[in-house]
């Protein structure tokens, strides 16, 4: 048991930056980014190879610039080119495919058998005893957390809040919101790319396919934390992210080690918690709709 539960916490904070990264571009800038799936794939894949290179530390802020340039890249589209931010995520993440296997040296996968990663090099040096893989995503997950809170308190960081808010009105105070979106969807895209980074070196392995569904798992986490913790404020909702993904983890090991629900269903549940969160506010209305016309019906009889 105290197995399962170390695993579930550190997946839970080494996918944690995916949830954040979402809660910046999905709740904050109000876009849905489809660049989430591939913009994994890159971090882990440009992580693997410069750690395969003998470079691990360095493996990471290269991860993070590769998704900040595939956040630029989704951003200009959208802002520059007019495309919809839905379709300009599409194409980018259409895209990141071919750039993906170029990063892993055209191959569909690629391994770190024998390779120093930081999680070894943590163990070799005796941080953290057995527990040293969570103690490294916690500190790396936290420190982003940290970094994202601090930022959405600064000048830049309130006027993407005011972007997602409203863009007219940003527009109206001399403000650029095609400057504050790049910004937004490259920090973004830098957080999943960190996420990938450090996943792709924990696990020792990248495949090209790893990528699918991470934004539905994200956006899972995120709306699960939310459900949890609320959405009242700005710190509030980076510590959903956490959390949700931390829940989120912990339910896939409990599905995985009980069998309640067959792994392979695993992904419809989550698209359905998905679905069935994003629409809660319409179920309850009407909900709160069928009770008023009952009630109403119910005067009217007497």
């Amino acid at each position: 048991m105290l197995i399962i539960t170390q695993t579930a916490l550190e997946l839970g904070f080494l996918y944690a930056p995916v949830a954040l990264a979402l809660f910046l571009s999905y709740r904050i800038l109000d876009i849905a980014d489809l660049t989430t799936d591939g913009c994994f794939v890159l971090g882990a894949a440009v992580s693997v190879s410069l750690t395969a290179a003998g470079h691990p530390f360095l493996a990471i802020p290269a991860a993070m610039l590769a998704g900040a340039c595939a956040g630029l890249i989704t951003a200009f589209l959208q802002t520059h080119l007019g495309v919809p931010s839905i379709l300009a995520g599409i194409v980018t993440n259409t895209g990141l495919y071919t750039v993906n296997l170029m990063a892993m040296g055209w191959k569909a996968n690629q391994s770190l058998l024998g390779s120093d990663t930081v999680f070894t090099l943590a163990r070799d040096a005796g941080i953290g005893g057995t527990w040293y893989e969570l103690l490294l995503a916690v500190i790396v997950t936290g420190l982003a957390a940290v970094l994202l809170r601090l930022f959405l308190g600064t000048h830049l960081g309130l006027s993407l809040r005011a972007t997602g808010d409203n863009p007219d009105m940003v527009r109206a105070s001399s403000l650029n919101p095609a400057f504050t979106i790049s910004v937004g969807l490259c920090l973004a895209n830098a957080m999943t790319g960190l996420a990938g980074a450090m996943v792709g070196q924990y696990q020792k392995t990248v495949d090209i396919n790893s990528g699918t569904g991470i934004v539905v798992i994200g956006l899972a986490c995120l709306i699960i934390g939310e459900t949890v913790l609320g959405r009242r404020s700005m710190t509030r909702g980076v510590l959903a992210a956490l959390v949700g993904s931390l829940i989120y983890r912990f339910i896939y090991a409990v599905v995985f080690y009980t069998k309640i629900v067959p792994v392979e269903c695993l992904k419809l549940l989550t698209a359905i918690i998905v679905a069935l969160a994003i629409a809660a506010p319409s179920i309850r209305r009407w909900a709160a709709f069928q009770r008023r016309k009952a009630a109403a019906k119910g005067k009217g009889g007497n």
